[in-house]
Formats: structure tokens, sequence, C-alpha cells
């Protein structure tokens, strides 16, 4: 890379993971039913606020040892995995498209799959706070987005919410058992929105692969006779994010085989 676009590398590196120290506390309040404005970031032990030399994402956590500077309670490593995660994703869109206002809504969307994954991971449950003005945003984007335009984003919000839910419906019919929940299936709407339709089967796809993979080893090891819990909110995020880097190339692949 040239320096100029090392520099700028450098700087959505930085953007994501501020962005990540935000979607810390997104992860952490929303679920809670709390303000993620006021109050300021504290300590959920001893409640302590944390100065702004305290919370810079990444290099406060080395700083301060992984523990509250105030307590010394450990903070978990999730923290700083979170700030790296999204400041890798926001590197890894950049490099994909650039000085680009797709970038922006790209960044966005990525914002919304890291702040979904973590929380359903914690709570397996995905916030309508997030996916149902995600789906708002994500038609309202599609004026922005070269190759979505906004017939693509509404048949991707009928498409993905649809497809979901009648696999959800079907599923409980035959087995009398809630199989998955339906903020997958606003979740899935939020990604058509952002995406369009032809994204769809290509992320469903995805995901399922990827929850196999990790599902059916976990429910050997722990031995679960098909009736461990896996949240599939991750795997659509996996899948989404698969998309907006790999998209195009993917589609081709991907409409070439049912061709």
């Amino acid at each position: 890379m040239s320096t100029p676009l090392q520099i700028l590398a450098a700087f959505a590196f930085t953007i994501g993971a501020v962005i990540g120290s935000f979607l810390n506390v997104c992860i952490y309040r929303i679920p809670a039913g709390e303000s993620i404005v006021s109050p300021p970031s504290r300590c959920p032990r001893c409640l302590t606020q944390i100065r702004w030399y305290q919370n810079i994402p990444l290099l406060s956590y080395i700083l301060i040892r992984g523990h509250c500077a105030s307590c010394r309670a450990p903070i978990p490593l999730r923290y700083p995995l979170v700030e790296a995660l999204t400041g890798v994703l926001f590197l890894l869109v950049f490099l994909r498209y650039g000085l680009h206002p797709v970038t922006l809504v790209f960044w966005l969307f990525a914002a919304a799959l890291v702040a979904i994954t973590f929380i359903d991971l914690d709570h397996q449950i995905i916030p309508d706070v997030i996916s149902l003005p995600g789906i708002v945003v994500g038609f309202a984007c599609s004026f922005v987005v070269p190759w979505v335009n906004w017939i693509d984003s509404l048949l991707g919000i009928a498409v993905g919410g649809g497809s979901l839910d009648l696999v959800a419906v079907g599923y409980e019919l035959l087995t009398k058992k809630e199989g998955m929940g339906f903020g997958d299936v606003k979740m899935l709407a939020m990604i058509g929105a952002f995406l369009g339709w032809k994204a769809i089967f290509p992320v469903i796809f995805l995901s399922s692969l990827a929850g196999t993979l990790v599902g059916v080893p976990l429910m050997l090891i722990k031995r679960a006779d098909g009736k461990l819990a896996i949240p599939f909110g991750p795997f659509l995020a996996l899948g989404a994010l698969v998309m907006v880097l790999w998209g195009p190339l993917l589609l081709r692949w991907y409409f070439g085989l049912l061709s």
C-alpha cells in the first residue's frame, strides 16, 4: 500500500475500534433496557465512572492490565475483542470499497451485525431496537449503493423475512417446538434491506453451513442429542459480512450453480 493509503487504512481501523468501544456499551445496556447515552461509561461492579484516558480503545485495556482502575475487578477480554473485531471489519470494508459512500453504509451495517452477534451470544435474543430500524436504514441506503436499488431492497426485506419465517413456522408445526426465534426473521429482513434479495439465499446457505460446522461438533461434545440451543444470529451476521466483502464473486458462483 502507498503511504496515503496506509494512513487511510489506519484511520479506518481506528474509527472501527472507537465504534467498537461504543458497541460494548450497546451490547451490555440494550438487553438490560438501559440508556446507551446516560450515564457515561462506568465499571459495572463498583459503578465508578471511567475516565476518558481509561477508555481509549485497545490501548487502555493494556495500560490498566485488564482490571478496573478503581476496584481492580477484571474486565472481560471480550471488550477489547469487540473493539479489535470492529476495527478489522472497518478496515476490510475500506480496502474493499475505498473512498466511496458505500463504505459508510457498510460500516454502519457491520457495526449493527457486531452488536447483534454478541447480544445474541449472551442472551439468545436479537433486539428489535437494532433490527427494525436497521430495515428502514437499509432501505434508505439502497439509494446510495449502486448495485442495490430500492426495488431490490424491498424484495430483500420481503424475501429475507418471508423465507426464514416459513422455515420457523414449518419447523414449529412439524416438531411442536420453537426452533428459530422471530428475531432471526427480522434480522434477515434487515440483511435483505442492505444487500438486496439476491444475497438472501447465499447468506442462508453460508450461515447454515457455518452453523452446522460449529453446531454438530458442539452437540457431540456436550452430548446434547440435538437439543443444544445455539443462537443463529452470529451465523447470519457472518454470512452477511462475507457477502459484503465478496458478494459479487459469490453471487456469480451461486447463480452459476443454479443455472
